[in-house]
């Protein structure tokens, strides 16, 4: 330890205490992101299986394309739920769907009970939707539709 133990021990406890903070500091960041990623909202999953948040358009006959969302714009999109104000476009297949017309009706959409994806768990994503049409709605179609959600 040289001419003067003494230094030498005191510079290495100083060194040592230093070198703590210096540690817990650098780990904070990177224990705040993990936090983050773990408390990340849920998706909507489309028909191509691609997780969306907000979405302005969203298919809901995957199948045929004959039932969509349009125009949307979300109020609230988080861990519980989301909610959104719209419109559901959808054909009214008259004489037959090729031929049919697109109408639209204002609808509320809300979007609940997340859950793990099966591809990957750690990702949310919305496994409920339910539709209120709030002025008019399509033939046969009763006020308020919920449907389940592709994961």
């Amino acid at each position: 330890m040289g001419r003067n133990p003494m230094r030498a021990a005191v510079t290495l406890c100083a060194a040592a205490a230093l070198a703590v903070p210096l540690g817990t500091a650098s780990a904070a960041p990177r224990a705040e992101h993990t936090v983050r990623q773990q408390v990340q909202d849920p998706v909507l999953v489309d028909c191509s299986m691609q997780g969306q948040v907000r979405p302005a358009a969203y298919v809901l006959a995957c199948g045929d394309g004959n039932s969509r969302l349009t125009s949307m714009h979300w109020s609230r999109w988080d861990a519980a739920e989301a909610v959104g104000q719209g419109y559901n476009a959808v054909n009214d297949c008259d004489p037959y769907c090729a031929a049919g017309t697109f109408r639209s009706y204002p609808v509320t959409v809300r979007l609940d009970q997340p859950q793990g994806r099966e591809q990957d768990p750690g990702e949310q994503h919305y496994t409920r939707m339910t539709l209120t049409y709030t002025d008019g709605r399509p033939d046969g179609f009763p006020r308020v539709v919920t449907y389940p959600l592709p994961g």
